[in-house]
């Protein structure tokens, strides 16, 4: 009978031990959305009402995971806080919404701009 090939990788190919580096990282909550940040990242978030080149600090925080161990909240850290950088406010690219109701004469274009603030991760606190 053959052997079946492993689904998983082998305790001795684990991060850890094949020498990567371990970030610490969070996962905050902020538009609604939640997103996985490590300090130095650059993301992409819902708009803030905050102008661009100034701090902000995130203190929905659901879980904060480093080499130390997993901490997690609930809902959120208690203390936990995500320092971050704005880069600047700006708008996405156009798209277009086209409706159509066939035979009956009705046709809509409208086009929408999501806006959008890019921040700079800083420093995770748990």
């Amino acid at each position: 009978m053959e052997e079946k090939p492993l689904r998983f990788r082998p305790e001795s190919e684990t991060p850890r031990e094949a020498g990567a580096d371990i970030l610490k990282y969070a996962i905050i909550e902020t538009g609604g959305k939640q997103y996985r940040v490590a300090e130095g990242d650059l993301i992409f978030i819902e708009k803030l009402n905050v102008d661009g080149g100034n701090a902000y600090t995130f203190d929905r925080i659901l879980a904060v995971i480093d080499e130390d161990g997993s901490k997690f909240g609930s809902p959120y850290l208690e203390g936990a806080k995500v320092e971050a950088n704005i880069v600047k406010n700006g708008k996405a690219k156009k798209i277009r919404v086209y409706k159509m109701h066939p035979k009956k004469g009705y046709r809509l274009t409208k086009g929408h701009r999501q806006p959008y603030t890019q921040v700079q991760i800083g420093s995770i606190t748990a």
